[in-house]
């Protein structure tokens, strides 16, 4: 009998045990029931003038058939192309980006013949040869242009340097916070990243201005953006 009794005082024991952490988070994650903690959000920026372009230049060519229109255009996207490579481009920064042929309607709505197009995609690595590729593609035959788009070759660089500035950021914040509240900024608990953004920001570039087609590649910002939760004590 004093056997069955022991075995139900240590039940009892079990489950009043199980149930005092019932309403306390803290008690299910191991914190102290005093837990105090800080949570803000810090940016960063780092600023820099672009190294590198995109453009993007383009022919087309009409004809009575399908085969005359886009061997006519062929024939001057060669050009175009020569014309770069002659003005510096290397081969592997020329990419076709499309080439189309589609057939042109006249106004009572009859087949009149043929349109070919093409467009090439450039990557210019010295940006003072924006302008100039611009005018030797134009002087070959393109009749469109678009761009250019522009980017640094360091951007990955670039981004974890705005990290680290949106660290400090949050940090200087979350201590303040933490002096007002008559505490002591602890040890770091959590940590959440924002995307990257991008800012262009005009800022005149003397090299792009002796171009003989203007180009003025400004300045890129890249951001970023911070969450983190600090303890206090």
């Amino acid at each position: 009998m004093k056997l069955v009794q022991i075995g139900a005082v240590v039940v009892v024991l079990a489950a009043i045990a199980a149930l005092s952490g019932v309403g306390r988070p803290e008690a299910a994650n191991g914190s102290a029931p005093n837990a105090r903690s800080v949570t803000v959000s810090g940016s960063g920026d780092v600023e820099a003038v672009p190294d590198r372009a995109g453009l993007s230049v383009g022919v087309s060519s009409d004809a009575s058939t399908a085969g005359a229109a886009l061997a006519a255009n062929a024939a001057k996207a060669a050009r175009v192309l020569e014309a770069l490579r002659s003005a510096g481009v290397a081969k592997q920064d020329l990419q076709t980006q499309d080439v189309t042929v589609s057939p042109r309607w006249d106004d009572e709505g009859d087949r009149n013949g043929f349109t070919a197009h093409s467009s090439v995609e450039v990557k210019v690595r010295r940006l003072g040869q924006a302008g100039e590729l611009l005018d030797a593609a134009v002087a070959a035959g393109a009749t469109e242009t678009s761009g250019p788009s522009f980017d640094r070759s360091d951007r990955a660089e670039l981004y974890r340097a705005a990290l680290k500035a949106a660290f400090a950021d949050a940090r200087a914040k979350a201590a303040t916070l933490a002096g007002e509240a008559g505490a002591s900024l602890g040890r770091v608990l959590r940590i959440e990243e924002s995307s990257q953004t991008e800012q262009p920001l005009p800022m005149y570039d003397r090299m792009a201005a002796e171009a003989k087609t203007p180009v003025e590649p400004g300045s890129e910002q890249v951001d970023a953006t911070v969450r983190v939760t600090f303890s206090l004590s």
